[in-house]
């Protein structure tokens, strides 16, 4: 089955629209939060080649930070995306 794994910070109000959306089309993710496992921030940044959060992935396709969710959102790409993977709701 596909993952979607979401790099966080708890502070971070961008990642907390980026999770949002990903609960409101019924995606289950895995979290990983920088301040408690500040160790997988080289992580992280080698799977994306940037620095800020959030960061989120859906297998081993980075999908980026929470502007380009925004903007695959916008497109109708994320919908595409999450349905190819088999994960969130039918789109309606």
């Amino acid at each position: 089955m596909s993952q979607v794994v979401v790099y966080t910070t708890p502070l971070c109000p961008y990642c907390w629209r980026a999770k949002r959306l990903l609960r409101a089309k019924g995606v289950a993710f895995e979290e990983i939060d920088l301040w408690r496992q500040p160790e997988r921030r080289a992580e992280m940044e080698a799977r994306s080649g940037r620095r800020t959060v959030p960061q989120v992935f859906l297998d081993d396709r980075h999908l980026g930070g929470c502007d380009d969710l925004l903007a695959l959102e916008a497109s109708g790409e994320l919908d595409r995306l999450l349905a190819q993977a088999g994960l969130g709701r039918a789109p309606s």
